[in-house]
């Protein structure tokens, strides 16, 4: 049997897991927590990077993205501050150590105090590699890039 020329064939459109907003505009460190969401175990899109001003898709968990910097955390209060919990899930925090340290102490106190409007915070350790890199995939040939990946996945999948 012929299909039916006037029924269109609907295919399911592909939802992505996460959204990812970079808070400090789009970076290496941004590219790169973007594939480590995306994994490399082929089951398609998990993540993909929302631009400024643009909704949140229905079912797409937020990700903010920042620099352990004093001037990343305000970025995120500002945003955090402004969010819409009644139609938006609460955004995880995924920080990127800028250097190999803690943060400041003001950056600290930021992000204690910012946690309970968070779905949860996700702390990525200073990787050097994001420095000689070319293109974000290849940083995820970096072994400590790598282990990096696994554990933000857990951490945000809640195993």
């Amino acid at each position: 049997m012929a299909p039916n020329p006037v029924v269109p064939v609907q295919q399911a459109p592909t939802v992505p897991r996460y959204g990812l907003m970079p808070v400090h505009g789009y970076d290496i460190a941004s590219a790169v927590v973007l594939h480590m969401l995306n994994g490399g175990d082929s089951q398609g899109l998990q993540a993909r990077g929302l631009g400024p001003g643009e909704p949140v898709p229905y079912g797409v968990q937020p990700v903010l993205v920042a620099p352990s910097t004093v001037f990343g955390t305000v970025q995120v209060e500002t945003i955090v501050r402004g969010w819409p919990t009644s139609t938006v899930p609460k955004p995880w925090l995924v920080v990127v150590a800028d250097v190999p340290a803690k943060p400041a102490a003001a950056a600290r106190y930021r992000l204690r105090a910012l946690g309970g409007r968070l779905a949860g915070t996700a702390y990525l350790p200073y990787l050097p590699a994001l420095r000689s890199v070319e293109r974000a995939e290849d940083a995820l040939a970096d072994a400590a890039v790598a282990r990096a990946a696994v554990r933000l996945r857990t951490q945000l999948e809640g195993n």
